[in-house]
């Protein structure tokens, strides 16, 4: 192990020489102690400390205390709120405990008592102590046998409940959800949580057989997966569970008769590969419909689930049944307007010497889904139209108004032989009138090849700028013939553009959710994607496309994008 010496870097990984007073203060006690910063990140740490944890001092250093050490007396992470440590923290006051619970490295228990009082220093600041011990009559080899056992405490359990809805109402993943769940339940309440799902087809899946092992929670992925089908008159708990019937207790001698189903197969051997001995089933029901059902296992206990238990596993199941009814609606309601969505964009046209590709990327979040659209196709003189926009709003109603805006958009092209500024000046003067669309932007241009030369024609309605990228890297963004996006009411002369592609360029156009991101400036993400696009130039069409999705767009981006990319011949 490491002497108290060492400080921890604000990240967790980096580290320094400690000060020497925090290094002299350490070394001098001859008890548990570890100095933290006002957020609660452990700071310094000493010798005795790193032995009453079974933590080296990497392990502390940097992290937040609290989130790493401290637990209920049942092994669950503690709230924020019930942690009388951070008060003293943030109060900046002298505060003690006699009876609380720190994890260990190896994941065991272990109480203590402990003072926490803030202190300063001329090369540390004003950072606060934290001393503890181990109590003298502990035992540490009946540590989890002295720990209480049977139903939780009233208090404990209305703060599990509260916990439950908050976390699992706070997303609309059903995969996040169920993560969420077993995390509430494991260890709190058992060794071992099972969560087994209807589908859409009526068909039972095993999504979760999850432990903790060493603090971290493990899925058993051999026991997971697809399960045979739910027996009509089976009387076995997990049967009954996914018919809604009714929750029950089940252990190893539930199963050992003669099976009366596949389902009562894979039970026992869930119960042999785990070495559960007592476990609790409940039913997990939607408004309509039962979505499945969890089971908590104890294998390292020795104490059964009782009776006494089914109650608040029962509260748990009706508050994940709740959220994970909305969740698979959502992701039902996204599924259909995704699908409109790409059935309603087009075939690219074929067209001699030009290569073309398209993609569209539905943004992370579930109701983030609408509005952005490219288009190409042929027009009555032969040149190639190209369009990309991007329609206000994320939902049903913005990728319906996209259907219309396109549509339009190719019935005035094909039928008025006029610049692309003139046929976005008719589509604006209608878009109020004869559609649902509030507001959009778009980007109409014209490709049409004169003597082996390409010559782009454009106008800009509010859109981010194509940009050109030349065989040998050079990339600019094309900013003439930029006007006011559509949808304003304004209805002025809009400018065009034109430009010559070089031979073997790469023209990109590009909706906003390539470059926009929280916390990010435009012309940050601007140059994020030239430089990409510069140093994927030597690539193939479908590869620079895709590579250029996968590193130019930002993290932490919440909307979805539409790309259309070409490349002119290279030579005649």
């Amino acid at each position: 192990m490491t002497g108290p010496d060492t400080v921890g870097g604000t990240d967790g990984r980096s580290s320094r020489t400690a000060s020497p007073s925090l290094s002299a203060l350490l070394a001098a006690l001859g008890t548990g102690a570890y100095v933290v910063d006002e957020q609660g990140r452990i700071l310094a740490v000493n010798t005795h400390a790193e032995q009453l944890l079974a933590r080296p001092a990497g392990d502390l250093l940097g992290h937040d205390a609290h989130d790493l050490l401290h637990r209920s007396r049942y092994g669950a992470p503690l709230p924020r709120t019930q942690c009388g440590m951070r008060q003293a923290y943030t109060t900046g006051r002298a505060l003690q405990s006699e009876e609380e619970w720190f994890e260990r490295g190896d994941g065991s228990l272990v109480p203590v008592s402990w003072l926490v009082t803030p202190f300063r220093t001329e090369d540390a600041g004003e950072p606060t102590l934290v001393l503890f011990h181990v109590p003298r009559d502990h035992d540490a080899a009946a540590t989890e046998a002295n720990r209480p056992h049977g139903p939780l405490p009233e208090l404990e359990r209305l703060a599990l409940l509260a916990e439950t809805t908050t976390q699992l109402t706070s997303t609309l993943d059903v995969e996040q959800a169920l993560r969420r769940l077993v995390g509430l339940v494991v260890p709190q309440l058992a060794d071992w949580a099972i969560v087994d799902l209807i589908t859409e087809h009526d068909e039972v899946r095993r999504s979760a057989v999850v432990h903790a092992e060493n603090g971290v929670l493990v899925h058993r992925e051999d026991l997971e997966g697809p399960m045979p089908p739910v027996p009509p008159d089976s009387v076995m708990p997990l049967s009954r569970a996914l018919r809604g019937v009714s929750s029950a207790l089940a252990g190893p001698e539930t199963y050992q008769g003669t099976p009366d189903s596949g389902l009562a197969v894979e039970q026992r051997r869930l119960f042999e590969k785990t070495g559960i001995h007592s476990a609790a089933i409940a039913p997990i029901r939607g408004v309509r419909e039962v979505l499945g059902a969890l089971t908590l296992g104890r294998a390292q206990r020795p104490e059964p689930l009782t009776a006494a238990d089914l109650p608040l596993l029962e509260d748990i199941t009706r508050r994940a049944g709740l959220a994970l009814d909305n969740a698979r609606l959502y992701q039902r309601q996204r599924k259909v307007a995704e699908t409109m969505q790409r059935h309603l964009l087009p075939q690219l046209p074929r067209v001699p010497g030009l290569r073309m590709t398209a993609r569209y990327l539905a943004a992370p979040d579930a109701s983030q889904v609408g509005g952005d659209w490219y288009d190409a196709f042929t027009l009555p003189d032969g040149a190639t139209a190209l369009a990309i926009g991007d329609v206000v709003g994320h939902d049903l109603d913005a990728a319906a108004g996209m259907a219309q805006l396109r549509n339009m958009l190719r019935a005035y092209a094909w039928a008025q032989q006029d610049p692309p500024s003139r046929i976005v000046e008719r589509l604006d003067q209608a878009v109020l009138h004869i559609t649902d669309v509030t507001m959009a932007t778009l980007l109409f241009a014209r490709l049409a090849a004169d003597d082996g030369r390409w010559r782009l024609l454009w106008t800009n309605a509010g859109h981010p700028p194509p940009l050109l990228v030349a065989p040998d890297g050079r990339a600019r963004y094309l900013t003439d013939g930029h006007g006011i996006l559509l949808g304003t009411g304004s209805h002025g002369p809009r400018p065009d553009a034109t430009a010559e592609l070089p031979p073997g360029a790469t023209l990109l156009l590009y909706t906003d959710g390539l470059i926009e991101a929280p916390g990010r400036s435009l012309d940050e993400g601007l140059h994020r994607l030239r430089r990409h696009a510069a140093s994927l130039t030597h690539r193939p069409l479908e590869a620079f496309t895709d590579l250029l999705l996968e590193r130019a767009r930002p993290s932490g981006n919440d909307d979805d994008v539409a790309l259309l990319a070409l490349r002119v011949p290279s030579g005649p």
